[in-house]
């Protein structure tokens, strides 16, 4: 390659300011905190190991509660058994941190079942992700209720336009 092809395909591309972040960090930033994903739970991930998995104190009745069709439909890396908010969560969390998909490959299916991974996962960091998943909850309920209130017709107002026309019709003498 000679330098004028080079200068020409350098000189046309204008180097972002990092400092100033554009709409897509800004809409990844503010999913990640939607989802809880924050700089203190990836710390916390970094402290997980493969016997912090293998050693977690599972009840029998956990293990009888394994669905074999759960497991079938799953997509990709995540299992279809979580919650919408827990799959997008997890989703998010298995791309930011390596160390987390890491243990995941090392741990299912040899060691674990997905369903038991995902299960020990949210309760090993429920203090850091209860309270964006309850934030989550309330949002989508809120926004059942606003989608049940557009639904609904305004019945009022035509009930009000129905009086008007039978008592205008009541009044009025027919005509022969």
């Amino acid at each position: 390659m000679d330098f004028t092809s080079w200068f020409r395909r350098s000189s046309g591309k204008i180097p972002k300011n990092q400092n100033q972040p554009t709409k897509s960090n800004q809409l990844q930033e503010y999913e990640e905190e939607l989802l809880g994903v924050t700089d203190q739970l990836l710390d916390h991930l970094k402290t997980f190991t493969l016997d912090t998995f293998k050693n977690f104190p599972f009840k029998d009745d956990d293990e009888a509660a394994y669905d074999v069709e759960a497991a079938t439909n799953s997509s990709g890396n995540v299992r279809k058994d979580l919650s919408e908010w827990q799959e997008r969560h997890a989703f998010l969390v298995l791309s930011k941190s390596k160390e987390l998909s890491h243990l995941r490959f090392r741990l299912c299916p040899a060691h674990l079942k997905e369903q038991q991974f995902w299960r020990i996962y949210f309760m090993l960091v429920h203090d850091y992700v209860a309270e964006y998943e309850i934030r989550a909850i309330q949002r989508a309920k809120i926004k059942s209720m606003a989608m049940e209130n557009e639904e609904k017709p305004n019945a009022s107002a035509y009930e009000v336009e129905m009086a008007e026309t039978k008592q205008a019709a009541v009044l009025s003498p027919s005509t022969p």
